[in-house]
């Protein structure tokens, strides 16, 4: 089928996120989607495994989400934060503070996870300031974690194995260590912390799933020693749950769990179900208060254009409807049984490494992945929509998704990691 006029005349101009432009194959035209289906300008129909990194859980186009838009659209697109409210977005920080943690009550929203990420920096950064404290101006993340393409949030991506090491020079430092999992990182974490802690605004982590930095599991403990370790040195815990947050691991955030709770949380994705950008950054009391003051330079100064944008909060608000309504931390739970089934056996193949699974997050390790490009064009093949990166093939569906439609899925990765290891 002939390429619509709109695809050759754009893609002159267009600029595409982490390709290089001259030697990836050209992008696939679409021309709409359902439910878990992504459909081409050419007619074909792909299983969507990675919903539109991470972000579809309901699907697409779900009609709840699609009429709760429709309905705002007609009364009002946007309006500034900026000295006015309006009804989605104080419903929706309401909602929110109502099934995170307790402490958590103040939420700061703006428009993608990068930036929600920067936001809780600042926050930590500036608690210190307007307590009158100074030098608390680095934070603690770990290796093998990615929170942003932002200047900010590459300083706290992994250093080595992320994406961002070309801009070292130009990054603030920020230090980045192990997670203490055993023996010798949590050694190696206590003796940096009795070093450097003085220095800390605070400590940010990915809870339970490092995802772009290689889909890497930690379990509660990890997150309770960190919780004590921020108590011991009463230091700022961060949860960057872009993410993880809203079912993807089974529970609805990675900090449900009381004993771990952060004191900043970062939300984003899935929040809106998909349907439009919009994030958050929450804080317990104990941060906001630092900020209410008589003194005008206390305020956080910051505020998004485009934040608290109702159309994302309305899409936001429906997905809440949805969570509420559906049980979907039962079908994640469900899905993580026939990811288990589906994925399980391509540990017995060749150059695999690793087979995990947490909630409805799906992982094949492989040893290397020599040909990235030939392995998608295999993938898409077998008409699925996976998108593979340095050595991670994985799946992250929508929560929604059908048995038949997992089933293919979990087949066309084992069958095309079974060919590239022949």
């Amino acid at each position: 089928m002939t390429a619509p006029d709109w695809y050759g005349r754009g893609l002159q101009h267009i600029w595409l996120p982490y390709t290089q432009m001259k030697t990836t194959p050209a992008p696939l035209a679409v021309a709409r989607t359902h439910g878990t289906r992504i459909v081409l300008e050419d007619r074909r129909e792909l299983i969507d495994g990675i919903a539109s990194w991470w972000t579809a859980v309901h699907g697409y186009n779900h009609p709840h989400i699609v009429q709760a838009v429709q309905a705002q659209a007609a009364l009002m697109p946007h309006v500034m934060l900026g000295g006015l409210v309006h009804a989605q977005a104080l419903t929706l920080a309401a909602r929110l503070c109502a099934i995170l943690p307790a402490k958590l009550e103040r939420v700061f929203f703006c428009e993608s996870g990068s930036v929600a990420v920067e936001v809780a920096m600042k926050m930590a950064t500036q608690y210190w300031l307007n307590r009158n404290i100074r030098g608390r101006t680095k934070f603690l993340a770990f290796q093998g974690g990615y929170h942003g393409d932002t200047i900010a949030t590459m300083a706290v991506c992994d250093p080595d194995e992320g994406m961002h090491a070309l801009f070292k020079g130009l990054l603030p430092e920020q230090h980045v260590i192990a997670l203490p999992r055993d023996d010798e990182s949590i050694a190696a974490f206590d003796a940096f912390l009795e070093r450097h802690a003085h220095e800390l605004a605070g400590i940010l982590v990915e809870p339970l799933v490092q995802g772009a930095g290689g889909m890497l599991f930690h379990d509660e403990h990890v997150l309770r020693r960190l919780r004590a370790a921020a108590d011991r040195y009463e230091l700022l815990l961060i949860f960057d749950e872009i993410f993880t947050g809203f079912g993807r691991t089974a529970s609805m955030f990675a900090c449900d769990a009381p004993a771990i709770a952060p004191d900043i949380v970062t939300l984003g994705k899935a929040l809106t179900g998909g349907a439009a950008p919009l994030a958050a950054t929450v804080a317990t009391a104990k941060v906001f208060d630092a900020f209410w003051s008589d003194d005008p330079a206390h305020a956080l100064m910051h505020g998004p254009t485009f934040m608290g944008h109702a159309l994302g909060c309305a899409a936001a608000n429906a997905s809440l409807d949805l969570f509420e309504r559906e049980n979907r931390l039962l079908q994640a739970n469900e899905i993580a049984v026939k990811l288990t089934h589906g994925l399980g056996p391509c540990l017995a193949l060749k150059g695999v490494r690793d087979v995990r699974v947490r909630g409805a997050i799906g992982v094949v390790e492989l040893e290397h992945i020599g040909d990235l490009n030939a392995l998608k064009r295999r993938l898409l093949a077998e008409g699925v929509w996976v998108r593979p990166f340095r050595n991670i093939v994985y799946l992250t569906p929508a929560l929604t998704i059908g048995d038949d439609d997992l089933m293919r899925l979990t087949a066309a990765v084992a069958k095309v990691i079974a060919a590239v290891g022949d």
